[in-house]
């Protein structure tokens, strides 16, 4: 599912926030791309007397891949290192969403031939997500 107002590209997870998450850090890791943070948007929520559905953003990328793309047209910055967000709705449906490549192409003005370079969160979240 894509909402192309907001670049913002859904896909439904088989499992749940917690697996899901650790099924992406495996294939992170097997790609070599760096995790750079797991922020526990809920966790944090909880420790601040909050609740909040389970809801996690991983961090990550590859500086061999980013930075060109930087370089091409920097202001994409902004929105890299990629992220991917995974989230249980009041339905309890696990969900991962990230931004769309072409979102960020059309946003940013990144160059053709580098959009490859940042089209790998779909590919990881239907990964991750799948059964």
């Amino acid at each position: 599912m894509t909402n192309a107002e907001n670049g913002i590209e859904s896909l439904r997870s088989a499992h749940s926030v917690d697996e899901t998450v650790e099924r992406l850090r495996n294939l992170l890791t097997a790609k070599r791309v760096t995790l750079f943070a797991l922020v526990d948007h809920s966790g944090e929520a909880a420790k601040a007397g909050l609740a909040m559905p389970p809801t996690k953003l991983l961090i990550f990328g590859s500086p061999t891949a980013g930075t060109p793309v930087m370089l091409a047209a920097p202001s994409v910055a902004i929105d890299l290192p990629l992220k991917i967000l995974v989230w249980e709705d009041a339905q309890g449906a696990v969900w991962l969403s990230w931004n769309s490549p072409e979102y960020l192409q059309r946003r940013h003005a990144v160059p053709e031939e580098w959009v490859k370079n940042i089209a790998v969160a779909g590919a990881l979240a239907a990964a991750a997500g799948g059964a």
